[in-house]
């Protein structure tokens, strides 16, 4: 790390991707699409706000199967819930129908979520004053590496972690150990920002890390688990609100 880290009250600074460098907002419609076209594929003629509101149950059903492993492929979390889709419509639901359906999920959120507007200059300055960056994303590479690759946050960040990758989902804190151990720093060294006060908030604070939650109003999210939340050090609801945070 540069020696001018050495002048902020901060080394590091951690992200979570989906719902805080890149924006949430609007997520609900593409998904929405993504169902149409799953539901369509089993043959179910139905109301929207039913495919809606079967998926939805489908969904809260599978976290609460997987909240409380350490690690588990989000991959398999989704083919999990679109099996529960199918049930939840009256279908029985075939191996291609499952993956297709985890495919176009995932095709719909890589193609159309996009950073905040003030990401990439936040991102520009942090690194200015000598911070290391890094993403700690609790989803799988096919999500993540293409994400950093085509928003060009390679170019500016020091390493992308996928959970995936460490064998870990956040809260647990094997993968934020790993973090640390890349980026060489004691967890007192780094402010942790993301949008889930269950994944982000409760285990960055439990290894010893300084957190930030950025509330997006008016948006959505996709993995919400229901546990009570961890309240932060701090809250923000611009990016660019850290630049005052890390001193």
């Amino acid at each position: 790390m540069s020696d001018s880290a050495e002048t902020n009250a901060y080394s590091a600074v951690f992200f979570d991707l989906g719902g805080t460098l890149f924006s949430y907002r609007d997520v609900g419609r593409w998904t929405f699409d993504a169902l149409l076209a799953s539901a369509k594929r089993l043959g179910v003629e139905a109301e929207p706000r039913e495919i809606g509101r079967a998926y939805r149950d489908a969904s809260n059903t599978a976290n609460r199967q997987f909240v409380d492993r350490s690690y588990y492929l989000h991959s398999d979390l989704f083919r999990e819930t679109f099996k529960l889709f199918a049930d939840r419509l009256g279908r029985v639901p075939s191996e291609d129908f499952v993956e297709y359906s985890v495919a176009a999920l995932r095709d719909a959120l890589v193609g159309n979520m996009t950073l905040r507007p003030d990401c990439l200059d936040t991102l520009r300055a942090l690194k200015e004053r000598g911070l290391y960056l890094s993403i700690v994303s609790n989803i799988d590479d096919d999500y993540l590496m293409p994400m950093v690759a085509d928003s060009g946050l390679d170019s500016i960040l020091d390493h992308w972690t996928s959970s995936e990758e460490a064998r870990s989902c956040k809260p647990d804190p094997g993968f934020f150990r790993l973090a640390l151990e890349k980026a060489d720093c004691q967890p007192e060294q780094v402010l942790f920002v993301g949008d889930s006060p269950t994944h982000d908030i409760r285990g960055a604070r439990g290894v010893g890390m300084t957190t930030v939650l950025i509330v997006e109003d008016d948006a959505g999210s996709i993995l919400q688990d229901g546990r009570e939340p961890t309240a932060p050090d701090h809250e923000i609801r611009a990016l660019s609100d850290l630049i005052a945070l890390v001193g």
